[in-house]
Order: C-alpha cells, then sequence, then structure tokens
C-alpha cells in the first residue's frame, strides 16, 4: 500500500489545505489522518477515503470543502455515475469518504443529499468451482501458496484475511481460526480444515526459526495496533504476534523506522492462483475470491443451515448469504428442464 504520509491535499498551488478556510494550520490532512486512526479505520479504507476526498476536491477545483455545499456532493457523485459509469459500489464508497470528511473531521454534517444519479447495481452471480476443479487447481500449488489457497476454500477466509492471519489466531487443538478485524470490522470464528494441520505445522516451524534468526540479528519487530503497542511495547516481538505468512524479506515501518517481517504481500498468490488457474485449462474466471465462494456453496450444497454458513463467512445480513443457493439447484431457478424428461434415446436422428 502506499505511504499515506506522501500523499496531500493541498490546493491548485500546491499549498496543503487547512483545516478552516481562514488557517493554514492545522492541516485538513493530518486532521484527516489522525480521525481515521482514532477510530481505528484500516489502511485500505483510509487510501481509498483519501482517494476520494482528493478527486472530489479537485473536482471543484480546490475549492475548500467547507464552502461546499449538498449540492456540490450531488454534482460530484452524479458526474461519476453519468459521466464516468462507476459502479454503484464505487459511487458508494466515494459518498462514505465525502461524509466522513464532513461529519467527523470538518464536525460539519451534511443535509439530505437528494437527486443523485445512482449508478447501477450490476446483479452478477459468484463464481463457483466445483470439487474437481479445485483439486485440479490445487495440485499446481506449492509450499505456503497452497496453504494459503486451501484457507481459501477450507475456512471461507477472504484473502486479506488469510494474510493477516497471527500465530495467536490459530488454535490447533480446537482446529479454530480467529479471524479478527474482518470485513465490518468485526471479529469471528471460523473452521481450521483438520487437511492443513500437519502442513500447517510443519510451516509454523520454518516460520518460528526465521523469527527466532530474526531476533537474534536484532530485528523481528511485527507492525501492531497503535493502541497495543503502546500499551505492550515488547509484544511486537513475541512469537505469538507474528503473522502466520510473514514476506520473504525484511521490511521497515515507515512510523518507527524499525524493520521485521510484515505479512505476504496479496499479488503474489493472486499471480500464483491466476497461473494455477491457468495450467488447468479451466475457462472459468478464477481468481482468490471462487475458493470463498466455493466454501460456501459446497457447505449448503451439503446440508448446512444457512445461518451457520453466515457466520461462517461473517456476513451481517443473511441475505447476502442467499446468493449462494443458486448453485445448489440444477439448472436455472432450480426447475429441472422438461427435456430431461423425455425417453432416453430421444437425441436425434
Amino acid at each position: 500500500m502506499k505511504e499515506l504520509s506522501a500523499m496531500v491535499i493541498s490546493d491548485q498551488n500546491r499549498r496543503p489545505l487547512g483545516l478552516f478556510v481562514d488557517q493554514a494550520t492545522p492541516l485538513l490532512y493530518t486532521s484527516l489522518i489522525e480521525t481515521f486512526r482514532v477510530r481505528h479505520y484500516s489502511p485500505r479504507t483510509q487510501e481509498a477515503y483519501v482517494h476520494w476526498i482528493r478527486r472530489y476536491l479537485l473536482y471543484h477545483q480546490f475549492k475548500h470543502p467547507r464552502l461546499l455545499k449538498e449540492s456540490d456532493v450531488n454534482h460530484f457523485l452524479t458526474n461519476l455515475a453519468v459521466n464516468e459509469t462507476v459502479s454503484a459500489s464505487t459511487q458508494n464508497q466515494a459518498l462514505s469518504a465525502i461524509l466522513f470528511l464532513y461529519e467527523h473531521v470538518l464536525k460539519q454534517p451534511l443535509d439530505r443529499i437528494d437527486g443523485v444519479v445512482r449508478a447501477r447495481r450490476s446483479k452478477r452471480l459468484p463464481v463457483v468451482l466445483t470439487v474437481d476443479e479445485v483439486a485440479r487447481i490445487m495440485a499446481h500449488l506449492k509450499g505456503d501458496k497452497w496453504l494459503i489457497a486451501m484457507l481459501l476454500y477450507g475456512a471461507g477466509l477472504r484473502l486479506l484475511e488469510s494474510l493477516r492471519l497471527r500465530v495467536k489466531d490459530l488454535d490447533l487443538q480446537r482446529l479454530e481460526i480467529t479471524v479478527r478485524q474482518g470485513k465490518g470490522d468485526k471479529d469471528r470464528i471460523t473452521m481450521l480444515p483438520r487437511s492443513t494441520l500437519e502442513p500447517l505445522q510443519r510451516h509454523l516451524e520454518v516460520v518460528e526459526s526465521i523469527h527466532r534468526k530474526d531476533l537474534e540479528e536484532g530485528y523481528s519487530r511485527v507492525d501492531l495496533p497503535d493502541a497495543l503497542a503502546r500499551k505492550y511495547p515488547n509484544a511486537n516481538r513475541e512469537w505469538r504476534w507474528q503473522y502466520v505468512f510473514p514476506q520473504e524479506n525484511r521490511w521497515r515501518n515507515p512510523r518507527t523506522n524499525e524493520e521485521g517481517r510484515h505479512h505476504m504481500d496479496e499479488s503474489l498468490v493472486q499471480r500464483a492462483v491466476a497461473l494455477a488457474a491457468r495450467e488447468t485449462g479451466l475457462t472459468k474466471r478464477v481468481t482468490c475470491q471462487p475458493f470463498r465462494h466455493s466454501f460456501a456453496t459446497h457447505l449448503l450444497a451439503n446440508g448446512y443451515d444457512i445461518r451457520t454458513v453466515q457466520e461462517l463467512l461473517g456476513h451481517s445480513d443473511v441475505r447476502t448469504t442467499m446468493i449462494y443457493t443458486h448453485v445448489l439447484n440444477r439448472g436455472g431457478k432450480g426447475v429441472r428442464s422438461p427435456a430431461d424428461s423425455l425417453a432416453k434415446g430421444f437425441e436425434g436422428d
């Protein structure tokens, strides 16, 4: 992820905008970052919100946001839908960023924003793999990439959830994984596939040996949440706080200037999965996400209750989980084709 400190919210002359119209300090950007941290927003959300706030100000020629009104927000959001044809989720993210700016940073909440032309929400069904297709892809993955893919399919994890796992999040006795600060900042517990237990134990032995070597060399400080790092200043060296899937090379924390190992970059797993899918000759568009889709679909197909699957996936609303029921049925809408009732042998001349 790009360092947010390198991103500046400034006017047309590249002068940083202040929090208030007629004051150069405190900086709007600084206040924005402090608010993110107080409210424990993830780095990815911070980056997205800064991006959309800058786009909003650029659209209005860097006029100070305190001087802009609800109608200006309306024009910006409508432009995204009409002229830039963004998706509904992208338009909603832009709106959330702007609302965050006014409500939590400027302390100037907006009134109702009416008349926005909404981007059309496409109804797309998730890509789901068969058990055989999953097995074929897994056969082309090795080492930690295989292990990560097995957690995506076998535990229903999102890719970043698997990469952000720390040693303490694994309960090898109870075969449980605790997913912390998942989507929506929610914690949940899901299963640890028994088939991954021995490979995972061997993997952890290798990671622990790397950790011990880093400690001997004066490194191995892992990044921790701000509040925790302040309360337990030595916790970042403890084994239980280390990432299960650390990156190959040490990483320098830009805030503390200390070296340690961050988690593996998601692009490495994405490329490995894409290559494995191509090698199997699958025509489906395979990314990491279909493993999670397949996890949910196969559990429902095996008769597990949809509420149980909802909890394992971490969905707030069961309607989100309901989308996976489409593949439980034979054919469209679960309707049996009348052609299947024709007598055998009636297959044309």
